[in-house]
């Protein structure tokens, strides 16, 4: 049974909405993000992950631009681009963040399954919406309490505290996104 939701932007117009399908064997996830702000954009993308929450496919596309980004994962930290190209400064990424949307910071929370007090940090492949470029990124997640993460770019001063729900989706992304 698929779950739908909605999340605005803190500061601006900008709203995004996604469809959560979990079926035996895989999840999948499909959104669209209208962002507001002084270079407003709007973009699609459409996430399939394992039953472990481990990404193994995303494509992403602007609206009004044909050029599709797709990334393609083998559940191991193995990543290809769309023609079958190895991407070796991605290898042992487990996880993918689209800086455009708060849904991506669920999949390392969902995988990792961190007990309370505990810090992780990890790799993700990160794709920069509007300009579609991916990189790693060095990230730590730490777990404040049951609901509550805190946020660390481990190669920059941004932090923040994110609220999720009982399935680990983002509530609260303060500052930038919150759900309605």
């Amino acid at each position: 049974m698929a779950k739908h939701y909605r999340w605005r932007e803190a500061a601006g117009e900008g709203v995004q909405h996604l469809v959560l399908d979990r079926s035996p064997g895989q999840i999948s996830a499909e959104g669209m993000i209208v962002a507001g702000g002084e270079a407003p954009f709007a973009a699609r993308f459409r996430l399939l992950l394992d039953s472990r929450w481990r990404t193994r496919r995303l494509s992403v596309a602007l609206l009004g631009k044909p050029e599709v980004l797709v990334l393609l994962a083998d559940g191991k930290g193995g990543w290809t681009d769309a023609e079958g190209h190895d991407l070796p400064a991605l290898e042992g990424v487990q996880d993918v963040d689209i800086s455009a949307t708060p849904f991506t910071n669920t999949l390392p929370l969902r995988r990792l399954r961190t007990a309370v007090g505990k810090s992780v940090d990890i790799d993700t492949a990160h794709v920069d919406l509007p300009s579609m470029t991916v990189k790693r990124d060095a990230q730590r997640y730490t777990r404040l309490e049951e609901r509550s993460w805190r946020y660390e770019s481990r190669d920059s001063d941004f932090t923040r505290d994110i609220t999720v729900d009982e399935d680990g989706v983002v509530i609260s992304y303060p500052g930038l996104f919150e759900r309605v």
